[in-house]
């Protein structure tokens, strides 16, 4: 039985690879970070009591400001791959937190790779996955690849250009065998709510059953490439199943505006979304990313990797999704509950 550590294991992405490696047999360790209020609510349909015989899935306290404590996870859980996703991943708050994205996107990440050295050198063989971004391409023009030069216009892409760039230092100074993922936007139902995409879909939701009347957004001509969350951490697993550690971009190949997602979210309902949405200058980035569009050639033909999930047909996934949400919402609310609805009024 391989063993898997997870940073990060309680977001998207995390939790859609902890089910993975859990279908394929894995130990799977994750780590989260003290709360006082429970945050598992994507991996709970996973949990085990740890009383209970065969628990493959064990959850560590843990921080990636404490190398202390990172060390000592390591130790403990001795894995065979490390899946590096944690992180401050929100562009538009790594303007209002430089410091802090800093601190865990890029020093998180050297205290990590730091720890797995340790361990390398006691003759313990580790397999890292570092959760790389589109987002430092910048403003370098589509299609990106793995060739195309990087021009980081955040902290967070600027943060997670310096992780990308330890990454590749320790793999070559070190001979650890580091993989860095290049992933461009991955959506899904389990998106954070305070991300454009999500924003849209409940929004879209609680306005089709009369909980909300409006929305604002910044600025809707931003083109991304946008795939299913689902299909990128099949990426990330086949990416340290290669024999030979190097760094991959996973993309769809086909870029849309945010207005292209309005459009299709707000027509799966049979709503027209200017009636909707209005702009607020808030939601502007002091520096754009204007169009980010990638070139997967290499994952195709190294990893045999491909998206499975259309646009279109990710689009409907997450509006429906939401829209049952919004209808358990609206039972609530007739009900005579009060239910306030979450991170639609975000910074």
């Amino acid at each position: 039985m391989k063993t898997a550590l997870i940073t990060g294991i309680t977001g998207q992405d995390g939790s859609y690879l902890a089910e993975l490696l859990l279908e394929k047999g894995y130990m799977v360790h994750g780590v989260i970070r003290r709360a006082s209020s429970f945050n598992t609510e994507r991996i709970d349909h996973l949990y085990q009591d740890r009383h209970e015989e065969d628990v493959r899935l064990v959850l560590h306290y843990g921080e990636l400001t404490d190398a202390t404590v990172l060390r000592r996870i390591i130790d403990k859980t001795r894995p065979d791959e490390i899946y590096h996703l944690a992180a401050q991943s929100h562009v538009r708050v790594s303007f209002d937190e430089p410091i802090y994205t800093a601190d865990v996107d890029a020093l998180g990440t050297l205290r990590l790779l730091d720890a797995v050295r340790d361990v390398a050198e006691q003759g313990h063989e580790v397999r890292i996955y570092n959760a790389g971004t589109s987002e430092m391409f910048g403003s370098s023009p589509p299609p990106q690849s793995e060739t195309t030069p990087f021009h980081p216009r955040s902290p967070y892409a600027v943060s997670k250009l310096a992780a990308h760039w330890y990454a590749v230092n320790y793999r070559e100074a070190y001979g650890l065998h580091v993989v860095n993922g290049i992933l461009f936007n991955h959506e899904s139902p389990r998106r954070g709510e305070t991300f454009v995409t999500r924003k849209i879909t409940r929004a879209v939701g609680r306005m089709k059953v009369g909980l909300q009347k409006k929305m604002f957004l910044g600025n809707i001509e931003a083109r991304r490439d946008w795939g299913f969350a689902g299909d990128y951490v099949e990426g990330m697993w086949r990416m340290l199943q290669h024999h030979e550690p190097t760094d991959f971009v996973l993309a769809t190949g086909r870029s849309h505006s945010i207005r292209d997602f309005l459009d299709a979210a707000f027509g799966c309902v049979d709503m027209d979304w200017e009636e909707f949405v209005d702009f607020d200058e808030r939601y502007l980035r002091p520096s754009e990313v204007d169009h980010l569009e990638g070139d997967a050639s290499k994952a195709r033909e190294a990893l045999g990797w491909a998206p499975t999930v259309s646009f279109e047909e990710l689009v409907e996934m997450m509006v429906q999704a939401d829209l049952e949400l919004a209808r358990q919402e609206r039972t609530l609310v007739e009900g005579g509950h009060d239910v306030a609805p979450r991170g639609l009024a975000s910074l």
